[in-house]
């Protein structure tokens, strides 16, 4: 639909370049020419190329659409997909998102990062080290406390949880260090949480537990990933638009 409507605008703005110009065009020694003003040259190049690149930039938006669509639908199916144990050695690449089930019991010790959740306020992801059934030491997302209940007690098993695993992506230049004294971390940076609950460097984000536990407020992994590609074509394929009237009034303006 989009490719036909810029085709058939490609075709009016060419000719209307003919028809304003008076463009009678002819092969002669392998060169197009004819009886054209020289004023009519500069806004018909500045125009065929303007509109050229914009609606290059529309059609690139839509291949980005359609490859976000992909991605996005790919995610969805793992992270509703049934659970699978979780493996020995867990990579980023391959699970990001894998849904998995691990039993055993939370330490007595916690990490608060700094969150908050639209209409509660402002509170505290709860991240504890989980010692599996095998002896491995994993880490679990258990969810939002708000700041009231951030130095309660918690339950800690045995339980068995379900939930995703994630590598989260929050730590830049301009991350704050954790403020260590009070407990206030401001990302999850997966590196140094494992060094200080001194597990591996395995997130479990939980979904649901057994036995099922009020608070924390488990907060379960959900397609939040930003899919602006439409409004970006649309954004492009209406400024060809555009620039395509300016182009025509630009000649109509010369021819009169």
């Amino acid at each position: 639909m989009v490719l036909a409507f810029c085709g058939r605008s490609l075709v009016i703005f060419i000719r209307s370049c003919v028809y304003l110009g008076r463009i009678e065009t002819k092969i002669v020694d392998k060169k197009i020419l004819g009886p054209m003003n020289r004023s009519y040259v500069f806004p018909i190049i500045l125009g065929l190329s303007g509109v050229s690149v914009l609606m290059w930039l529309g059609f690139w938006q839509v291949q980005r659409l359609e490859w976000k669509n992909n991605i996005l639908s790919a995610i969805a199916e793992k992270i509703s997909a049934s659970p699978t144990a979780l493996s020995n050695s867990p990579e980023e690449k391959m699970d990001q998102y894998r849904s998995v089930v691990v039993e055993g019991n939370f330490k007595d010790i916690e990490i608060h990062v700094l969150s908050s959740i639209k209409f509660v306020g402002p509170g505290f992801k709860v991240i504890s080290p989980f010692v599996l059934e095998d002896g491995r030491v994993i880490m679990v997302d258990r969810g939002f406390v708000a700041e009231s209940e951030k130095n309660k007690s918690r339950y800690l098993g045995p339980i068995s949880i379900q939930g995703n695993l994630l590598w989260p992506d929050e730590t830049d230049v301009f991350t704050p260090k954790p403020d260590l004294k009070k407990n206030i971390w401001f990302s999850r940076n997966l590196r140094e949480m494992s060094k200080y609950l001194n597990a591996e460097p395995t997130l479990v984000i939980l979904e649901y537990s057994d036995p099922p536990l009020k608070t924390p407020l488990p907060q379960p992994i959900g397609l939040n990933i930003p899919n602006n590609h439409l409004s970006y074509a649309i954004t492009w394929f209406s400024l060809a638009f555009v620039w395509f009237g300016m182009t025509i009034y630009m000649l109509w303006r010369i021819k009169n």
